[in-house]
């Protein structure tokens, strides 16, 4: 497992918050009904990548919110830096991914049931 420095992690959980509220702004106008929410943020230590996992609810939606999220990354960098730019002198490229781990552990309760 990587070791992530305290700078990463406090600069982690401000893009988390900074996101999930540029993403629920963007969910009340374009994906109503989903839930979309950031579970986790991972900055690289150069701090030029923040690796964004999100949590889509029904996720049968996920790849296609993924794909348009992924398709406006560059807004909702700029949205960020907006939002940061006090705060942080560079704003990391975006990259999202989809957190799959509740999906997976609701797998392995349906498992351990059965």
């Amino acid at each position: 497992m990587e070791q992530y420095s305290t700078r990463q992690n406090k600069i982690a959980r401000l893009i988390q918050r900074e996101m999930a509220d540029i993403l629920l702004k963007l969910n009340k106008s374009r994906f109503s009904g989903k839930l979309i929410s950031v579970t986790v943020v991972r900055v690289t230590k150069d701090m030029g990548i923040a690796r964004v996992y999100l949590s889509v609810f029904p996720s049968e939606f996920a790849q296609e919110i993924l794909e348009d999220i992924r398709i406006h990354s560059s807004q909702l960098r700029g949205d960020l830096g907006r939002k940061l730019g006090k705060s942080l002198r560079v704003i990391p490229e975006l990259e999202f991914y989809i957190d799959d781990s509740l999906d997976y552990i609701d797998n392995i309760d349906k498992l351990l049931d059965s």
